[in-house]
């Protein structure tokens, strides 16, 4: 009886210890080590920024949309102000140049490389580069 008496006020002691302990540590070491699981995983993405040749809203919900299909893709999303095209992609699932290509595929200018025509005159007369902004 009395060892279990001295075992349970033993382990209650521990646990209140143990619960001190907890509440004294430092929050930083706690966020640190989210914090670098953060940046592991950010690591294998980078951003890119690509300059279209998008003219509406249309030319941004199919970029939007097809460019989310590539492989890597994360996220992406398309300034219609300026028409560059931002995406986050994992570094060993694509490269630039990999998603340049896609985009012209799509049928819209990307950068320096121009689209592939036939995938250009397959756009709506409104996503064409010569069509009035709108």
């Amino acid at each position: 009886m009395n060892k279990v008496v001295l075992s349970i006020i033993s382990l209650m002691i521990f646990g209140f210890v143990s619960a001190n302990e907890l509440e004294n540590k430092d929050d930083l070491s706690v966020s640190t080590f989210y914090d670098e699981s953060a940046l592991a995983k950010e690591s294998k993405t980078d951003t890119v920024y690509i300059q279209t040749s998008a003219v509406c809203n249309m030319c941004k919900e199919r970029l939007e949309h097809d460019m989310a299909f590539e492989k890597g893709v994360k996220a992406i999303e398309l300034d219609m102000e300026t028409k560059k095209l931002m995406i986050v992609y994992r570094r060993d699932k694509n490269t630039v140049e990999g998603l340049k290509k896609a985009i012209t595929e799509i049928g819209y200018d990307a950068d320096d490389m121009v689209a592939d025509q036939k995938a250009h005159d397959r756009l709506p007369a409104c996503c064409q580069k010569d069509a009035e902004p709108h």
